[in-house]
């Protein structure tokens, strides 16, 4: 007798391409991923504590930011730990310093953390994927 599976769990639009490309791979060259449609599978190690509007994933020590627009798909907050597969299109975000402290500080009052500005030492550049939907696999 065959054990009983969890069913996956369906999140926004359904996959559309065939497998999922290490984070590793698009991080080492993510420029020519940028405006592409992209998928990843990995273990969600945090969700937007406030909306659900991201998640991060990791696969083998790498990680990468699934971002939607607020609404448009609710992570689930219990996601932290279970296995996903999200899909979207790779952006690139070019942050000024001030931005940058901006968007660190959003992030800590989100995740319930003390901030300290002085710890963004400079302006960054950030590869997210913005989101179009994901399934949660285990």
């Amino acid at each position: 007798m065959a054990a009983c599976a969890m069913a996956a769990e369906k999140l926004g639009k359904g996959l559309t391409l065939d497998k999922p490309t290490p984070v590793a791979t698009i991080l080492a060259s993510p420029d020519q991923y940028v405006g592409k449609t992209v998928q990843v599978k990995g273990k969600v190690t945090e969700v937007c504590e406030m909306m659900g509007c991201w998640m991060q994933v990791v696969d083998n020590e790498k990680a990468m930011r699934v971002k939607v627009n607020d609404g448009e798909i609710v992570f689930p907050k219990n996601s932290v730990g279970r296995v996903v597969i999200a899909e979207g299109t790779l952006k690139k975000m070019v942050l000024t310093k001030e931005q940058a402290v901006g968007r660190a500080k959003h992030e800590a009052e989100e995740q319930h953390r003390k901030f300290n500005p002085d710890s963004v030492k400079s302006g960054l550049t950030i590869y997210q994927i913005q989101g179009s939907g994901a399934v949660m696999v285990d």
